[in-house]
């Protein structure tokens, strides 16, 4: 075969096709014609009919022994790359108690996503979807003084999430492989330092992997304090499931829900007079465009959406807040959620709302609205002229001019980014590309050690709450993201660091003659190094 990496159900069907068993000895290992019904991308596809994995369940598989040898080169390069930055390994409890949980204050925040059960003494557990609370626990029942930091712990372990709907195989599925690292600081110039150490690890991880990545910013979420840095390390797959944006020339790369771009330069209307129009049964933005014969970004798109807050009594608090984007902009929920800081909930304002606060859907707009908080996206001029809504139905206005026409706004960059946009720069051209997140680090700043109540005592014999660090690898989905990259139309080509074995030897024919021979050779390769398979096919 012209690749010595390829998959050995590959290797041998033009010998005797994908049905039959290869023995390595008495080797557990069977390949298939058939492409299952529910495998709907390559690597499910390929893992199933190669014998590599075995459905249990929906989003949940057993790692058969090629899986399990490939997994195992994997993790020699995950540890001995941490082992350069002075990591240890430990390895942690798969099942946790509601009480670490409920410390940190999310084990109702989590969601259904997370598996909640009882032992028999009705005591409440879950299984772990991630370790942040068990790792807090750990430091906090063991370290004392700044003198003990920093501390660099990880783990290749099993973790659960029950996915609503899980596919694409171990892409996406409930149960799976991941290595998590942990790291606890003094200072914020500790964390990043430690910050810039694991970057350059995983790049280098991924890079002895043989895969194509880039590495993007990326949103935190709820994981991490505000405002924390965070990057995904995304592995370049034509059904990935994130769009990164990236402008090569001058090393930027996001993905799409951080993505801070530029739109080109715009012909924008000038201010002029208000003056309403009829737009009978026109509600949208292209509507009214095309009946004034006007580009749609002349027109600002107006949208309501109402954040929750939580009060010191236990209450809920809830503001309305117009959005106003350029006519053909689309909104960036994630920006939008990490705008409202504090919020527990940031969503569409429903139509009864609508129509207790007099804003007519597709007809709405902040005009003479000085009751109503407005924010308006960057990417409006507010000095030029825009048609908006009357806040009448069937009427829209020509002329709205931003800072002539309402009180008090703010301004934010809350677009989701178009393929015609620039770079940060404003002169450099992006790019769409299509990836799979296989690792992700993030610094989770004090959230953890404070809602946990994890201290030590500082130089000065202060008590203070260290700083978090958080590094995830996804193993399972790895292994079918190095799949899609790395197939053709034959089957799995894996990259030589991955490969299951560095030479596969097929022996044919029944000969005793033959068999010495064989193993001769296969001794000589094996005390040489080589990571050998000897395959009898008769």
């Amino acid at each position: 075969d012209r690749s010595p990496s390829r998959g050995l159900g590959d290797v041998y069907k033009r010998q005797r096709g994908l049905g039959d068993v290869y023995k390595r000895q008495n080797s557990f290992w069977q390949t298939y014609k058939e492409t299952p019904a529910d495998a709907e991308v390559p690597s499910h596809r390929l893992l199933l009919r190669a014998g590599f994995i075995n459905k249990t369940t929906g989003g949940i598989y057993s790692y058969l022994p090629m899986a399990t040898k490939v997994m195992s080169k994997m993790k020699k390069i995950i540890r001995e790359e941490h082992e350069k930055i002075g990591a240890q390994e430990i390895l942690m409890s798969f099942v946790t108690p509601s009480e670490l949980w409920k410390s940190s204050g999310r084990w109702e925040t989590m969601g259904p996503e997370m598996v909640r059960l009882k032992d028999r003494k009705e005591s409440d557990f879950c299984l772990s979807a991630t370790n942040e609370e068990t790792i807090t626990d750990i430091f906090k029942n063991t370290i004392t003084s700044y003198k003990q930091l920093p501390i660099n712990l990880f783990q290749i372990n099993t973790k659960f999430r029950d996915e609503i709907r899980p596919r694409f195989g171990i892409l996406r599925g409930r149960e799976f492989i991941m290595k998590d690292a942990y790291t606890f600081h003094e200072s914020k110039e500790c964390l990043d330092k430690m910050y810039d150490k694991y970057f350059e690890v995983y790049s280098n991880i991924f890079k002895r992997m043989g895969l194509e990545f880039i590495a993007v910013e990326a949103d935190g979420g709820s994981m991490a304090d505000a405002g924390s840095k965070t990057h995904e390390f995304q592995v370049i797959a034509d059904i990935g499931e994130d769009d990164i944006v990236t402008a090569k020339e001058i090393n930027y790369a996001a993905n799409i829900e951080t993505a801070e771009t530029v739109r080109p330069a715009l012909n924008f209307s000038e201010s002029s007079e208000l003056e309403e129009i009829e737009t009978v049964n026109l509600p949208t933005c292209k509507e009214v465009a095309n009946l004034l014969n006007i580009p749609v970004h002349q027109t600002l798109k107006t949208l309501v959406f109402t954040a929750s807050y939580p009060k010191k009594d236990g209450s809920i608090k809830e503001g309305h807040y117009i959005i106003m984007l350029l006519g053909d902009d689309e909104i960036n929920e994630v920006k939008l959620v990490n705008y409202f800081k504090g919020a527990i909930k940031v969503a569409p304002t429903s139509e009864e709302t609508l129509k207790e606060l007099n804003l007519p859907k597709g007809y709405m707009s902040p005009l003479n609205r000085e009751d109503i908080s407005v924010v308006i996206d960057k990417a409006v001029n507010i000095e030029a002229g825009y048609i908006v809504g009357a806040n009448k139905v069937n009427f829209h206005t020509k002329g709205f001019t931003v800072q002539r026409d309402i009180k008090s706004y703010k301004q934010a960059d809350l677009r989701l980014t178009q393929s015609s946009d620039l770079a940060p720069d404003g002169k450099t051209a992006i790019e769409f590309r299509k990836g799979i997140e296989a690792g992700q680090i993030f610094q989770l700043g004090s959230k953890y050690t404070k809602s946990m109540n994890a201290t030590v005592l500082d130089q000065n014999g202060k008590k203070i709450n260290p700083m978090m660090g958080c590094y995830g690898i996804g193993v399972s989905r790895t292994l079918a993201a190095t799949i899609e990259q790395h197939h053709d139309e034959d089957g799995i080509v894996w990259p030589k660091a991955l490969a299951p074995f560095d030479i596969y030897f097929a022996v044919i024919g029944k000969k005793e003659s033959t068999k010495e021979l064989a193993n001769q050779i296969y001794k000589d390769l094996r005390s040489n190094g080589y990571d050998f398979c000897l395959l009898y096919t008769s």
